[in-house]
């Protein structure tokens, strides 16, 4: 960590007769991923109205440019303590930056906001003044609350996907959410003292769920504020952030281990779609016989479940065992069990009559469990908690 500015010693205060580090009203903490052209602005703006010796801005960078660089020179000039931590490895994605900035925050409350100013910094001491003024543990910037908008969503899919994993999120969550009107918001305030940091297990970009989910906050209120156009760079907002946020909700709806075996159930079911058109295209088009048809059929879903898996429902449980070591033991493990849907597969075809097709699905279906068993426990080697 790199502290870039002399006033940082000012922070040494105490708080009555006992010297402490946490001495400051507020900490804004600020993942950053690539965004040196919103840095000047966003310290400008925040510098014009946080009290100086109440307040600490901490970047947590998981940049591949020169965004750390530019913060240092930005914060020579900004009469706010301002530091930047950069991380080599991105453990859980801007939800992680910001739970590493949690740890390392001094203030007594601790502010969350993105860098790209679609979160207007001059909301942060109202979010602050309003949890003091209504003893809150948690303080909501909200877009949906009255006064509030998402105008500065940039087109009409963002909106749509907005709206959508808004609504999924308070239909999964009902209860837990009622209070809160934008659970997929990025901006809030949280108070230090209620914090149970090791609780949380971020995965992704929707912190404040985890937050919500797993911290269970006392009070929580709502600050109404308009979402802003991004000033520069582009959205973080990807499929594959889609993905890691169902991924997150599962895991907070399920648990780790059943929000696995989910993950995995529909892993599976997208590769029927090559197992079976392979199976079609083999036996039915080219005229193959239907049981090495299948082992075929299988050896290409297997690399295609694989991809997924890997990628993306067990991406924190791959430095466990290489690449090949982990390709080799699954595609063995996916094919081995066709030494029961093989002769399975010949039972239903040639003794009951059945479509090879339909066969084949039943077949799939009856390895589900086995595949799932053997996966979680001897390729990734998940440790129960």
């Amino acid at each position: 960590m790199t502290v870039t500015t002399a006033r940082r010693a000012t922070l040494l205060g105490r708080i009555g007769e006992l010297p402490v580090e946490v001495a400051v009203r507020q900490t804004v903490v600020v993942p950053t991923f690539n965004e040196r052209d919103n840095i000047p602005v966003l310290l400008q703006r925040l510098a014009a109205v946080l009290p100086p010796d109440e307040s600490e801005i901490l970047f947590v960078d998981d940049s591949t440019d020169d965004t750390p660089e530019v913060i240092r020179e930005q914060a020579k000039h900004c009469p706010v303590p301002v530091t930047v931590h950069h991380r080599r490895n991105a453990t859980g994605g801007l939800g992680g930056a910001v739970v590493e900035g949690m740890r390392r925050a001094h203030g007594a409350w601790i502010v969350v906001m993105d860098a790209d100013l679609q979160h207007p910094p001059e909301i942060v001491p109202q979010l602050v003044a309003a949890g003091v003024r209504d003893g809150a543990d948690l303080v909501v910037g909200s877009r949906k609350a009255g006064g509030g908008s998402s105008d500065g969503l940039d087109n009409g899919y963002r909106r749509i996907v907005s709206g959508g994993s808004t609504l999924t999120t308070k239909v999964v969550f009902r209860n837990a959410l009622l209070r809160v009107s934008d659970p997929m918001s990025g901006l809030f305030a949280v108070r230090a003292s209620s914090l149970e940091v090791a609780e949380l297990q971020p995965l992704g970009y929707k912190i404040l769920l985890e937050l919500i989910i797993r911290n269970r906050p006392g009070r929580i209120i709502e600050i109404p504020y308009a979402f802003q156009p991004r000033h520069a760079g582009e959205s973080k907002s990807t499929l594959r952030e889609g993905l890691r946020f169902l991924k997150h909700l599962a895991l907070l709806r399920f648990g780790a281990r059943r929000g696995r075996m989910i993950g995995f159930g529909l892993i599976g079911l997208s590769g029927l779609i090559p197992n079976q058109v392979v199976l079609w295209l083999l036996a039915s088009v080219l005229g193959v016989h239907y049981l090495p048809a299948a082992v075929l059929a299988n050896m290409v879903a297997v690399t295609w479940n694989f991809a997924l898996i890997d990628s993306l429902l067990y991406r924190n449980h791959r430095h466990r065992r290489s690449l090949a070591g982990r390709f080799t033991r699954f595609f063995v493990m996916g094919n081995a069990d066709l030494l029961l849907r093989v002769p399975l597969l010949a039972l239903l075809v040639g003794g009951l009559h059945v479509g090879v097709l339909t066969a084949n699905l039943v077949t799939l279906v009856v390895s589900f469990v086995i595949r799932f068993l053997i996966l979680d426990r001897v390729i990734y080697l998940v440790r129960q908690r």
